[in-house]
């Protein structure tokens, strides 16, 4: 199932480092605390993380 973001109005790249175990609870804590930013408004939000070297 493709979805269209063609109208989604607000796109967020969150950059810097991010823990992805933190899951999605995590990740909707991040944007609510330190974004002030509610994750129910019609948005997309992408994070960048940095590749770990084994």
């Amino acid at each position: 199932m493709l979805l269209d973001f063609t109208c989604v109005p607000n796109i967020f790249l969150v950059c810097g480092k991010t823990d992805l175990e933190k899951g999605t609870d995590g990740l909707a804590t991040c944007i609510m605390e330190t974004y002030q930013l509610n994750m129910f408004d019609n948005a997309l939000f992408l994070f960048a993380v940095l590749a770990r070297l084994s």
